[in-house]
């Protein structure tokens, strides 16, 4: 069996992933049982140069950490990580912020990157790279002469051809993917931009179903969507801590319902529209007055960036202005907490709430959605809310399907939900806990290694193939 290697922004804490739970834990499992590499940022800034890396051996896994420099981490990081493509990439071209420094800077820690991670490397590693952070790294390893198999997945959405060219870069993005072997994505939509974009900008020559070439490089393009532990996740939902055992126990005694929202405070996650929708049904319904509460939580992310700043001063106007209209003495509609909360915390939180509001703007899959379904009760399900523009939605055709630009809508989707009989909880929360048990992270892992450990013919000089229809945009994955 090949070693595995890892390769994502953020180097995994592997002594703490079985305590945090999440993606690392399937990730960490595997780099466990094969053996092998997971390197990343250390999340620090060092200095000026970067200085050095941190290896730390833990059992058959070298875990090596890489610090880097303020400029480096302004450049690459915030600057085109996440004040380009992280908008671009989430459909939001008003919020790229394009300088060239950014660009050069990424380039330099990735290719950095491929520098310190070569040593590290045997000539049958299978290496797997995570995210849109590192999306040149396997050009750079290429040019240091690696020939091993080498992965990509990209947790968040791939935009259409037209939003893409309008980066200045685009070209050289997508033709970095294509040092890739194997490039995954969370949904169809995903890959079938990346296929569109290969046709209509890239003049690439389709071989088969999903491997496509331009000029001697050649990449196979599949569907993976990230699954859970949901069997994991639904015990730790079962074992409430007693601050949560006894807000619910309150709750429960005054007949007031939940709704829960669960996200990164970012502005791709839809939460004006949120709270604005749960205004609307109080305004809508005052028989609901008293008797339901909204807690968002949303622990705050890259603040350094304008954009983050200015939602989160949105997020709490709204929240003071609905607050302020409805609530009295004894009654506050809308909790909204701005920190981090554990997830053995979150999970019973989840287990305990009527209503799942999972309204992103665009998401790439929003693991929050399939949480909710595993953490709760299935003779007495809450209802799962949740936005079309989530990859979760391709999936989870039983959730209450909303658009999260219409208010109104959301409104009346959140009525639903608070109204819906039993039988009918049932049967929807049914169907959608058989499809995540079935496709759990587990599975998808497995997938994408499979995938990446096939071996096609050489890299170059392959049969010949034919044009790339525009119309060929969609694809399955091997997942099912």
């Amino acid at each position: 069996m090949s070693r595995l290697v890892i390769v994502s922004n953020r180097v995994a804490d592997l002594r703490a992933t079985t305590q945090t739970g999440g993606l690392a834990v399937g990730l960490a499992d595997a780099v466990r049982e094969r053996g092998g590499v997971w390197f990343g940022w250390n999340g620090e800034r060092d200095g000026v140069t970067g200085g050095d890396l941190h290896v730390e051996r833990i059992g058959r896994v070298d875990r090596v950490a890489a610090p880097l420099s303020a400029q480096d981490v302004s450049d690459y990081y915030l600057g085109y990580a996440n004040s380009v493509l992280w908008p671009l990439f989430h459909y939001r071209l008003d919020l790229v912020d394009y300088r060239p420094a950014f660009f050069a800077g990424y380039r330099r820690v990735n290719e950095t990157f491929a520098r310190q991670l070569l040593p590290f490397l045997k000539p049958d590693d299978l290496i797997w790279v995570h995210d849109y952070h590192l999306i040149p790294l396997a050009g750079f390893l290429r040019r240091l002469g690696c020939r091993q198999r080498i992965g990509f997945f990209l947790h968040i959405p791939f935009p259409p051809p037209d939003l893409l060219a309008a980066s200045p870069n685009h070209a050289e993005l997508v033709e970095a993917l294509l040092d890739y072997d194997v490039v995954g994505f969370q949904t169809r939509t995903d890959a079938g931009n990346l296929k569109l974009y290969l046709g209509e900008h890239a003049s690439a020559v389709q071989l088969a179903r999903n491997r496509f070439s331009l000029g001697e490089r050649s990449v196979v393009i599949y569907r993976f969507p990230i699954g859970i532990d949901a069997a994991g996740f639904a015990a730790m939902a079962r074992e409430a801590d007693e601050d949560v055992q006894i807000d619910l126990m309150r709750r429960r005694a005054l007949g007031r319902r939940q709704i829960i929202g669960i996200d990164r405070l970012d502005y791709s996650k839809g939460l004006p529209e949120r709270m604005k929708a749960f205004g609307q049904l109080l305004a809508q319904h005052p028989e609901l007055e008293k008797s339901v509460t909204f807690l968002q939580i949303a622990p705050p992310t890259r603040e350094e960036v304008g954009a983050y700043a200015d939602i989160r001063m949105e997020l709490e106007t709204l929240a003071g202005s609905i607050n302020g209209r409805f609530s009295d003495f004894n009654w506050t509609p809308i909790r909204y907490i701005r920190r981090t909360v554990s997830r053995r915390k979150l999970a019973p939180l989840l287990r305990g709430s009527q209503v799942g509001f999972i309204t992103p703007l665009r998401d790439g899959m929003n693991l929050v959605a399939k949480e909710y379904v595993a953490a709760q009760d299935p003779e007495d399900p809450g209802v799962l809310v949740l936005s079309k523009f989530a990859g979760a939605a391709e999936e989870m055709r039983q959730a209450l399907i909303v658009n999260p630009y219409d208010v109104d809508g959301m409104a009346r989707r959140l009525h639903r939900a608070l109204t819906m009989p039993l039988k009918e909880r049932q049967r929807r929360h049914a169907a959608l806990l058989d499809h995540i048990a079935r496709h759990d992270a587990r599975a998808w892992l497995g997938a994408f290694l499979a995938a990446l450990e096939a071996r096609d013919p050489p890299r170059a000089g392959r049969a010949r193939g034919r044009p790339l229809a525009a119309a060929e945009g969609t694809s399955r994955a091997p997942l099912g």
